[in-house]
């Protein structure tokens, strides 16, 4: 398809000569002989090339080429100037034309500088489809690779809940026990207007808390009776221990496994491992005290019956300031006991679900 060209002039002769000599260069070919006319025609015509006087009544070649860049951004143009307004034509260059000839024209000097303009107009054409097909292959690979790293955090959440599920079920009184405090931590979490990155390590801090317990021996962790102070000295080194264990896993963050260890801190220091008080404790580690305590007052454990929500929110109360965060109390005390079954009962279904998928494992 041949390139096309319109040609935009108020002297008639001008617009014959360089219609004559262009069409005789195999380009497609058009005159207008004013700007208005020639708007119509970039409307209907849609030339590759616009070649302008820029001396014209009404409206002058410069509003022209302003105003054809508004209907035609790709287009080039090619202004026509008196040898006197070499000024005015550099001028023109600097607001987005391609060139300029000058009057009187030197014939075969007009044909090479609209060829270099189309030139110009095909390579940037060029250039603009390789970068725009190069942003669609970035925005498409994006996409596969947001799809892919998807997929990957659903079967990585998938086989943390199948661990800890595993890990529970070693403990049979204390089945979905990791499931639902991870729960009951994130409904906290959220009370206290945790963002996004504190909630995702407060989830996975919750889940793995109890990780390092795969150290412990059966017959300290499944004793029915109270511990000895030696099986209990042994007890509490599972947050260390657990520790260890998720220090060699680097997907996991440095916040959540810190969560692991400081598990069983106290607000007022009294806790294990390291006798950390108040906000030396992770905030996370602290909302996690407070689920813990919920879900272990009402579960059924081997030296009593599970409690009823009343009974667990008048301990938590109790031993604010002690055992915990008056803050992460308050919030506690804003989640309504409807709430809180809500939470166990999908934590228990979400147990049942995976749990099929896998063995219990032995230690």
């Amino acid at each position: 398809m041949n390139q096309k060209i319109l040609i935009v002039d108020d002297e008639a002769p001008i617009r014959g000569v360089l219609e004559e000599l262009l069409s005789g260069e195999n380009y497609e070919c058009r005159t207008a002989s004013n700007a208005y006319e020639a708007l119509d025609q970039l409307q209907e015509f849609k030339p590759d090339l616009l070649i302008s006087d820029i001396r014209m009544p009404v409206m002058d070649g410069v509003q022209l080429l302003n105003k054809a860049r508004e209907v035609s951004p790709d287009i080039a143009v090619v202004m026509i100037t008196a040898v006197m307004e070499i000024d005015i034509a550099v001028s023109i260059l600097k607001q987005g034309a391609s060139d300029y000839i000058t009057k009187p024209f030197n014939l075969q000097d007009v044909v090479e500088r609209v060829r270099s303009a189309l030139q110009k107009r095909s390579e940037a054409l060029a250039k603009k489809r390789y970068q725009d097909e190069l942003e669609a292959q970035v925005k498409q690979r994006t996409e596969q690779l947001r799809l892919a790293f998807s997929e990957i955090e659903i079967h990585r959440n998938f086989t943390l809940e199948a661990l800890v599920t595993a890990l529970d079920a070693r403990e049979h009184e204390t089945q979905a026990h990791s499931l639902r405090v991870r729960d009951y931590s994130l409904a906290l979490g959220q009370a206290l207007g945790l963002d996004e990155e504190s909630m995702d390590a407060l989830g996975e801090g919750a889940l793995l808390h109890d990780v390092g317990k795969i150290g412990i021996s059966d017959t300290i962790l499944l004793k029915k009776g109270p511990l000895t102070s030696d099986e209990w000295l042994e007890m509490q080194k599972h947050p260390e221990i657990g520790h260890q264990i998720l220090s060699g896993i680097n997907f996991l963050k440095r916040t959540v496994i810190n969560i692991v260890l400081t598990h069983h801190e106290k607000f007022d220091g009294s806790g294990y491992p390291g006798k950390m008080g108040g906000v030396n404790i992770p905030l996370e580690s602290r909302i996690f005290s407070v689920a813990d305590a919920l879900d272990a007052i009402t579960s059924d454990r081997p030296y009593r019956a599970a409690k009823g929500y009343r009974d667990a929110s008048q301990e938590i109360v109790r031993c604010q300031g002690k055992h915990f965060d008056p803050q992460v109390v308050e919030a506690f005390l804003t989640i309504q006991e409807d709430q809180w079954k809500e939470i166990r009962a999908k934590a228990d279904r979400t147990k049942t679900e995976v749990g099929r998928s896998l063995p219990i494992l032995n230690f």
